[in-house]
This record gives structure tokens, C-alpha cells and sequence, in this order.
């Protein structure tokens, strides 16, 4: 399993629309960077966040998730709460190749301010906006800013193209788009 370069992202991106929009080099003007990198591309936030509250005492269950454990927002900033967490999605829409498996990371300015960025992976196949979870591990309120770098995404190519795909199962995240929760 080799990481892709930068020339192997760029093609994928223009020629088979791997990531849209896609932005070429590196941006950095005064934000959290974002754009293509030497062997990754560093996706953004985008404006919807869904912000975790204890307001309504519901319980979190994967199995039967209630939306009445957030609070919507649309913004340039999201204000996480001390040792709380959100949802958000990327700026960009990914369609992954079938014998690419990509890894999102979290980004390093984020984890230095104790922000974690969820490490979750994009199956061969999978397409859609990438729904990212933030925690917040400290004590204070912390921001999110939109539209700005918030995780990388490195691409690793199989030595074969895989025998089932995230598509052929029908995965049940396939083409999401804006902020997803969690199904069953």
C-alpha cells in the first residue's frame, strides 16, 4: 500500500472529481491552512455545526439517536463548550476511487489547542461530504472557525482494486451530504 503525491491527487481530482472543489496548493493567508499538500489535502470546515447540550437530559445511543441532543448553528465560528463536542462536514465533496482507502486526521493547529478532530476513514467507493466530529478536551470554550482548514486526508492506494466496495455493500453513509448523524 503506497500514500498518493500531490501530482496523483491533483489528476484524481481534476480528471475523475475525487474532491470538489478542489483547491490546488496550499492556502494559508491568514487562516488555518487548507488545500493540497505534498502527500494529503487538507479539507475545510464548512458553516453547519451541530453543538452537543445536556438542556433537554437526553441520552446519547448509537442505536437510537435523538436530535434533541444539539443545538444548530450556521457560522463563521463555532464556540464549543468546555469538554463537549460537535458535528460538522467538510467544505468539500469526496468521491473515492476503488482501490484508494483514505484516512482523515485531525490538524495539528486544532490538537495543539486541545481540539480533536475524529481519525475515521473513507472506504473504497464511498462518496459524499465528510461529517467530522470535534471534542473539545479542555476546560474552556473553544472555536471552531468555518471555511478553514480542519483535518488532512491521506490517500493510500491498494496493491488491487478491493473484491466489495463501501457502493457494492450499499454502505448507509453512501452520498450524505451536510452534516450526518449517526444510523443504525
Amino acid at each position: 500500500m503506497a500514500i498518493m503525491s500531490d501530482r496523483w491527487i491533483r489528476r484524481m481530482a481534476k480528471e475523475q472529481g475525487m474532491i470538489e472543489p478542489f483547491v490546488e496548493a496550499q492556502k494559508r493567508d491568514g487562516t488555518i491552512s487548507y488545500g493540497l499538500s505534498s502527500y494529503g489535502y487538507d479539507a475545510r470546515v464548512a458553516e453547519d455545526f451541530k453543538i452537543f447540550t445536556n438542556v433537554n437530559s437526553v441520552t446519547v445511543d448509537p442505536k437510537s439517536f435523538s436530535q434533541e441532543g444539539f443545538v444548530d448553528r450556521k457560522s463563521d465560528v463555532c464556540v464549543i463548550p468546555p469538554n463537549s463536542f460537535a458535528l460538522a462536514r467538510t467544505v468539500e465533496y469526496f468521491r473515492i476511487p476503488r482501490d484508494v482507502l483514505v484516512i482523515c486526521l485531525g490538524k495539528s493547529t486544532y490538537a495543539r489547542c486541545g481540539i480533536i478532530v475524529n481519525v475515521t476513514p473513507l472506504e473504497p467507493e464511498w462518496e459524499g461530504h465528510v461529517t467530522l466530529e470535534f471534542s473539545n478536551t479542555t476546560p474552556l470554550p473553544a472555536k471552531i472557525y468555518a471555511n478553514e482548514g480542519a483535518c488532512q486526508f491521506l490517500f493510500l492506494q491498494g496493491n488491487e482494486p478491493c473484491e466489495i466496495s463501501y457502493r457494492d455493500r450499499a454502505g448507509k453513509y453512501m452520498g450524505q451530504r451536510g452534516v450526518t448523524l449517526p444510523k443504525l
